[in-house]
């Protein structure tokens, strides 16, 4: 079984081909990526990284500054959107796509299900964000079937809760605050979706957009009313419903945790009875809850991000001990296989960008770990493979380290990559090309083999303590294994290379059943070399490792009992 490795594309950055744009653009400025973008040839040459899921970013119908009043959309006031683009998590319309990403705009639905199908054949499954916490303040679905009814459409303002509404109502307010609301007018005022009970959120607040309402009542200390289900409960599993119908394979849900448990553990069975092969990811970070939205939520895959994200995070950065990874799948136990792993998503900095370590190939180490250390998948964030920076002052986003998602853009990396379709590699510089190839070997080893798809683990790092010949604050060793296939995997986040003694304990060879071996032949997967090893518990195995990388060992053993 193939490990799956995710590839998150902010989809109208992909295709743009703008190569000077202008901070806070309009679309007529700066351009925008289209689906069509996502040719065959581009399909084929991002499945070579040894991608299988690709993750569509800002799918759904958003809130934009761009009007599309000509083409029946309802524009949004300017006052409740964030950036000229929008933020894709403030969604208009549940059941439309994003008119930026059309060609034809009137044939933007047609446009997405040609994509759908053109990532099918690629060989690749395609995942798209689902957005259920909140949705913009000026919501309006133009394109919902004739028998829907719309979020709010019934509602009855005059009281903050009721299970029957699906937004929470302020009573006898007017929206305010210090956000220049200009002539927009909401009363009376409606919850904001971060949680803000009041009419005065603050430009730190998700302003543009509102809380939508699962059955608790946060003025009666949270308590719950979820029987009969509530109104939007009902709405959700029919939206849900209505893009699985489209095709995709998967959904990435947005602050899961900030919705009830309750209702995933109710509608997510519903739609894998129809639809069993589709995955559900919850972007969740407390960890106290992470139990909750597996076993009772029954999500497939929650984020690893205040886990093994921030520790790998702050051993690039000098500020952790390798040995704290072995605090990170301790501390998950049972959960670890429903884990996924990422080194960069669009909320977090670029790696190489300024904020962390200002060069895409000083964190692959840390890549390293994020995917080989256990079957869970794995995700990259389009252009991560090739040290894209996120160093650009955008608008409104801002000089951050980040890739923007609130403006029209043009992604330096991704733009040189693409060259003008043809993903010829001629605009790439050595080290983005060194960089993508490590990623891309790195990815089909996570994805192909066996032992680290499927197999079982053993951390090494009680038996290597700190010496001269282990550096255990900035080296990392563990074994995998699957019947007669054994993997060490070494990671150095040091800068040099490193003459490495790896102990491997008796324990080990107990626990996996290993024969007693001596002097090995085994293959270093990332370079593909042929190493002699030595392997036994009496004596340690010597690597030769290199800075700011790490080596992947396959040893095939003989006379193994298939444990």
């Amino acid at each position: 079984m193939s490990k799956i490795i995710l590839y998150q594309i902010f989809t109208r950055l992909f295709g743009n081909d703008t190569t000077h744009c202008v901070p806070n653009g309009s679309i007529g400025e700066n351009g925008c990526g289209k689906f069509s973008a996502f040719t065959p040839e581009a399909l084929a040459a991002i499945k070579q990284l040894g991608i299988t899921h690709v993750w569509y970013t800002g799918i759904i119908e958003h809130a934009t500054q761009t009007d599309y009043s000509q083409q029946g959309i309802r524009p949004d006031h300017k006052a409740t959107v964030k950036g000229k683009a929008g933020s894709p998590y403030a969604i208009k319309d549940y059941y439309d796509v994003d008119p930026d990403l059309a060609i034809s705009v009137p044939s933007r639905m047609k446009e997405f299900t040609q994509l759908v199908k053109r990532t099918h054949a690629a060989g690749l499954k395609m995942i798209i964000d689902f957005v259920p916490n909140h949705v913009a303040r000026c919501y309006h679905s133009d394109a919902k079937p004739k028998n829907v009814i719309d979020l709010g459409e019934k509602d009855d303002t005059n009281v903050f809760f009721s299970p029957r509404n699906n937004f929470y109502y302020l009573p006898g307010t007017t929206l305010a605050g210090e956000v220049d609301w200009q002539d927009y007018t909401e009363s009376p005022a409606r919850a904001t979706g971060n949680d803000r009970f009041d009419a005065y959120p603050t430009r730190n607040d998700w302003y543009e957009t509102v809380k939508l309402n699962y059955g608790i009542n946060y003025l009666e200390g949270e308590r719950t009313n979820f029987y009969p289900f509530p109104s939007t409960w009902l709405k959700m599993r029919d939206i849900l419903l209505f893009w699985a119908k489209k095709g995709v394979d998967g959904f990435r849900c947005d602050m899961a945790e900030m919705v009830p448990f309750q209702f995933w553990g109710w509608v997510i069975p519903i739609i894998k009875e129809k639809y069993p092969h589709i995955i559900f990811i919850a972007e969740v970070y407390n960890t106290w809850e992470y139990y909750n939205y597996v076993k009772h939520g029954k999500f497939d895959y929650l984020y690893d991000k205040v886990g093994l994200y921030d520790t790998l995070v702050g051993i690039i950065r000098h500020q952790q001990s390798a040995t704290d990874i072995t605090r990170c799948w301790q501390n998950l136990g049972e959960l670890r296989s429903h884990m996924l792993h990422f080194m960069e998503n669009h909320d977090e900095q670029r790696l190489a960008s300024d904020f962390i370590v200002g060069d895409g190939r000083t964190a692959f180490p840390a890549m390293l770990v994020s995917a080989t250390i256990d079957t869970c998948p794995t995700m990259v964030y389009f252009g991560q493979e090739l040290g894209e920076r996120g160093m650009d002052a955008e608008g409104f986003s801002g000089r951050d380290g980040r890739t923007t998602i609130f403006d029209y853009w043009s992604v330096d990396t991704i733009r040189r990559w693409r060259d003008g379709g043809t993903f010829s590699g001629r605009e790439l510089n050595e080290g983005e090309c060194q960089l993508q190839d490590c990623y891309a070997r790195l990815l089909h080893i996570a994805r192909d083999e066996r032992a680290i798809s499927e197999g079982d683990f053993f951390d090494l790092m009680y038996a290597n303590p700190h010496t001269e010949h282990f550096n255990s604050h900035r080296t990392y060793a563990f074994l995998r294994k699957h019947k007669d296939e054994l993997i060490l995997v070494v990671a150095n986040f040091d800068s040099i290379d490193k003459q490495v003694a790896v102990n491997i304990p008796i324990h080990a060879f107990d626990y996996f059943r290993l024969p007693a071996l001596q002097d090995v032949e085994a293959t270093e997967l990332l370079t593909g070399t042929t190493i002699p090893l030595t392997l036994s518990p009496d004596s340690p195995t010597r690597l030769h490792v290199p800075g700011h990388s790490g080596v992947i060992v396959k040893i095939t053993l003989k006379g193994d009992k298939h444990r």
